[in-house]
């Protein structure tokens, strides 16, 4: 495939805006060479400048479950504009898609609606914090939050340190309020708990990790860390930006049978546009001004183009719910046939995989947290990104994301995608 233009517009970009690009992962840092720019997306494919094709593997990070450009959810938006496009006043429709999350996901009294994942989850630790009038938090290395400071925080020198800040500009201060534990290691939480006593106000955590790939928990590892969190007085926060309305109807919490007691949301809610949630029962996000102290607020928030859009998706997956068994069967489908064409040309390879979401992991091992993660083949990853794209499938351009998939997709582009996955195989 040829990438002329996308190079020049790339070249272009870097003039004027940070790295080419306003988010980092879009730059291809990790896979090398300059990123793609695209013109335009339908259904399960892309388009790019160079009139380049591609199955989609990201989906916007997830958010296009039906699709890229479905039908009901363009009208919808555009039907929306026509009245205005923000007003900073409440709206008869944030209404409308709050009483139906409500109603898809167990657990859960009310929800406040936020501009993306990032806002959702620093406004879920805030509440935490001040619903328990406690400081500290543990997360889980590896597991993304966005980039509020409290979450950009690396691994200290012993199992029960205090973080350090991974990015000029965080402060000492607040890494020393961030706990980090290792993903699927229920012993090392107990161990910051005990040496925490009485001053963590909540655990945070991917249900089902995105962000190093998918990887999902250990059997009994979401139910010890509910049980860890009843005994000592900490809230469990699921941060579903990515599982939530993906894994099914409820997310992770009903896919896995484990109750948070508040839950981010991002993605999926927002049908492809910028939109993010919290939620929790009624005595915790009853803290929440106006009705209580904790302060969140945004201009944007409820945005009714945002709201058209997200409040069609849910709709859509709530009236079709076996669009969820369909992903997965797809998903399965896709496994065993990358599997195959991996075995048959000898690639050492780890696939996981839990609904929607599937990760390719060039390592021996086990994929089961960050440190087993960083373990694979990035030079190996990077010839498979490359040689996928040239195929025409379009992966995250990083070994540490996940896959996902849209119910848009058909066999026949999973079996194309199989194909090209036997090809890039034999140069390997």
């Amino acid at each position: 495939m040829r990438y002329t233009r996308s190079s020049q517009l790339f070249n272009e970009a870097k003039q004027y805006i940070p790295g080419g690009v306003n988010s980092p992962v879009r730059a291809f840092n990790a896979v090398g060479g300059d990123p793609i720019f695209i013109k335009k997306a339908k259904g399960a494919y892309l388009y790019d400048e160079d009139e380049n094709k591609y199955i989609d593997y990201i989906n916007s990070w997830g958010p296009m479950i039906l699709g890229h450009a479905h039908p009901k959810v363009t009208e919808a938006v555009i039907e929306k504009t026509k009245q205005g496009t923000s007003f900073g006043t409440p709206t008869e429709i944030e209404t409308k898609i709050a009483e139906l999350a409500v109603k898809m996901v167990p657990n859960i009294d009310k929800i406040r609606m936020v501009n993306s994942g990032t806002e959702a989850c620093m406004s879920a630790v805030r509440l935490a914090r001040g619903f328990t009038g406690k400081d500290k938090i543990i997360k889980f290395a590896g597991c993304y939050h966005g980039h509020s400071d409290s979450f950009l925080i690396q691994a200290g020198s012993g199992a029960v340190t205090f973080g350090t800040p991974n990015s000029p500009g965080v402060t000492k201060g607040t890494a020393q309020d961030t706990l980090l534990a290792d993903f699927n290691n229920l012993e090392n939480v107990k161990e910051l708990i005990e040496a925490n006593k009485n001053e963590i106000a909540c655990i945070i955590l991917e249900p089902v990790a995105g962000n190093m790939g998918c990887i999902p928990p250990k059997d009994g590892f979401l139910e010890g860390l509910r049980e860890l969190c009843d005994k000592n007085d900490i809230l469990l926060v699921f941060d579903e930006v990515m599982t939530g309305f993906r894994l099914a109807q409820g997310g992770a919490q009903e896919l896995l049978n484990v109750n948070a007691d508040i839950v981010a949301f991002g993605k999926v809610i927002g049908g492809g546009l910028p939109v993010g949630a919290f939620t929790a029962r009624n005595e915790i996000m009853d803290y929440l001004a106006p009705t209580g102290p904790v302060y969140q607020a945004g201009t944007l928030s409820g945005n009714p183009l945002a709201m058209a859009a997200g409040l069609t998706v849910l709709t859509e997956l709530y009236e079709h719910p076996e669009i969820f068994k369909s992903l997965a069967e797809k998903t399965a489908y896709l496994h065993e046939g990358i599997e195959k064409a991996l075995i048959d040309h000898k690639i050492t390879h780890t696939i996981n995989r839990k609904g929607s979401m599937i990760s390719v992991h060039f390592s021996e091992e086990k994929i089961t947290d960050f440190k087993s993660a960083a373990s694979g083949n990035n030079e190996r990853f990077k010839s498979f990104f490359r040689g996928m794209m040239d195929e025409g499938i379009y992966i995250a351009p990083s070994a540490f994301e996940t896959w996902f998939l849209t119910d848009a997709l058909t066999y026949d582009d999973l079996d194309f995608t199989i194909q090209a996955v036997e090809k890039v195989a034999k140069n390997l």
